[in-house]
């Protein structure tokens, strides 16, 4: 999980929703970008009391994929997933992806998308980001989970649509699966978010 001045409770939320998963057996390695909100001493406070289940990293600020990319570097884990600091999971998020590792070396799923309105469900198309598609169109970065060879033998690129480039160019080399599990929490209501960001831009363009 990379974090880069994202609320605490957010944080937080987003933590407690990975340590009250029904499979257990986990680390959490949390990437700070180079935060300067004062988030930190409280993210290590919580670390402080889950430290068998959390490893905390900081280092000046490089960006969502170079942080993931490095956040690979340490996991140990046969499976390696990735939770936006924004978002959730849902208790049984974690043993459902692993049911479908037995058909594939990486999938992408479907999310529980939170809107204020049906608009959000639409987003930046990669190829064209003056056009909108649906949401449940796209691969998203924090859906992804798969065998870690797949992630340390393909790096995530610093540019949008970089979980949908990640995600077509392991399926020249591993099987993938895109499947609608719809446990991951997806919060498109949050203003200040990338794809929220990109979106106005698109718009202020079109109009």
């Amino acid at each position: 999980m990379a974090v880069y001045n994202t609320d605490f409770k957010l944080v937080k939320r987003a933590i407690n929703s990975v340590l009250n998963q029904s499979f257990q057996d986990f680390e959490l390695i949390i990437i700070d970008d180079g935060s300067h909100n004062n988030t930190q001493d409280m993210i290590l406070d919580l670390v402080k009391q889950h430290e068998e289940k959390i490893t905390y990293i900081w280092h000046k600020n490089r960006g969502q994929s170079k942080s993931i990319n490095r956040g690979i570097l340490n996991c140990t884990g046969e499976y390696i997933t990735i939770l936006d600091a924004d978002d959730e999971y849902q208790p049984n998020h974690l043993w459902s992806c692993l049911q479908e590792m037995q058909y594939a070396d990486l999938i992408a799923s479907t999310t529980l998308t939170i809107v204020d309105k049906e608009d959000d469900y639409y987003v930046p198309d990669k190829h064209d980001h003056n056009v909108l598609i649906h949401i449940d169109e796209c691969v998203l970065f924090a859906t992804l989970f798969g065998k870690n060879e797949v992630f340390r033998n393909i790096k995530f690129q610093e540019k949008y649509a970089a979980d949908a480039q990640f995600y077509e160019t392991a399926s020249q080399y591993y099987i993938v699966k895109k499947v609608d599990l719809r446990t991951y929490t997806y919060y498109r209501n949050i203003p200040t978010s990338i794809c929220a960001t990109m979106k106005k831009q698109a718009q202020l363009v079109l109009n």
